[in-house]
């Protein structure tokens, strides 16, 4: 895809939202309300039907983009990649258009479903072959935040939390951000591991199989969990002081933290959850941090490692008192010089 200046996704703006080709712009042909009604006409009509009206619909689409400022100044040289869902009418309708007008258009053969089969194939076929070093802990081991050191130090990292846009915890939504949809998320990954250099060792923190409402892929996980592993063994006291800091902005939200909690209801006593949302009502963090490290995280922590991970026997384990940020940047030069 290199050869082509521009890469154009002329499916609607749902489809495109949902995932899409890194880099591509999109130019719909059809909007999301139009595309329901043509193939409505489709099934309960005719495909003359459909075509008729769709094609009344993709003229003034395509024309509507060719009079945007984004096409008058490209020069007769341009040459993009043209896709919709299958390389069909839809993409095969606007190449038509911007050859008449005298660029080079091609059109992705097999559009956006043949690249979503290659996806997944280039997942399942490089997980294997990573050389994984998996950083685990308990929660509020800043772990996260050791893993972007080692970035910042140099060390290949992949951050299976920053593409799925989720800290992996109960109270793991990012404010105001939402997280990808599978699809999206997948293709991120695909990218990203395509990057890596597979002779080098890539750090990334241990994750279970869901981050959020996202799955790991499962060739990924089996390489997770089969990795050698380090633990950040961190003091309760270490591990309070970085939760406070680093989810602080859960103060501001009370009302959303107290319901955040109320999706722990059936795993842990009622009252003493009824507890924890009172303090969440009141901005009290550090006793509720406290025994949501005591009650919920250590304990899912000390069922969930040892089972998961088959190397954590022999894992290298750190100790640190201090995950301040400069405790967390010694932390990470530890590890990088081990």
């Amino acid at each position: 895809m290199a050869a082509f200046d521009t890469l154009i996704d002329v499916r609607s703006p749902a489809e495109f939202a949902l995932d899409h080709l890194p880099g591509a712009i999109n130019c719909p042909v059809l909007g999301d309300d139009e595309r329901h009604t043509v193939g409505m006409l489709y099934k309960q009509s005719s495909a003359f039907e459909a075509r008729r009206l769709g094609g009344a619909m993709v003229a003034r689409n395509i024309a509507s983009h060719l009079e945007s400022a984004g096409f008058r100044t490209r020069p007769k040289p341009w040459r993009p990649l043209v896709y919709c869902w299958r390389g069909g009418l839809r993409s095969g309708s606007f190449v038509t258009w911007l050859r008449l007008v005298g660029w080079d258009a091609q059109q992705l053969q097999g559009g956006y479903k043949a690249w979503r089969t290659q996806v997944i194939e280039r997942i399942g076929a490089l997980a294997p072959r990573l050389k994984l070093r998996v950083i685990c802990g308990p929660t509020g081991s800043a772990k996260t935040r050791v893993l972007q050191a080692l970035g910042r130090l140099g060390e290949q990292v992949l951050d299976l939390e920053a593409l799925a846009a989720h800290r992996g915890s109960v109270l793991g939504g990012l404010p105001d951000i939402e997280q990808p949809s599978q699809k999206g998320f997948e293709t991120q990954l695909a990218t990203a591991l395509s990057g890596l250099d597979l002779e080098r060792e890539i750090w990334v923190e241990a994750e279970s199989r869901k981050i959020g409402r996202i799955t790991v892929p499962e060739p990924l996980l089996l390489a997770l969990r089969s990795s050698p592993v380090v633990d950040i063994e961190a003091t309760p006291a270490a591990r309070l002081a970085y939760l406070l800091r680093d989810y602080a902005w859960l103060g501001d939200d009370p009302e959303r933290l107290h319901a955040k909690l109320g999706l722990l209801h059936g795993l842990l006593p009622g009252e003493l959850l009824a507890q924890w949302q009172t303090w969440a009502l009141a901005r009290e963090l550090a006793p509720l941090f406290e025994q949501l490290m005591l009650r919920h995280y250590d304990p899912l922590y000390a069922r969930s490692q040892g089972r998961n991970f088959a190397q954590l026997g022999q894992a290298l384990r750190v100790a640190t008192d201090d995950l301040s940020e400069a405790g967390i940047e010694a932390l990470a030069r530890r590890l990088a010089q081990r």
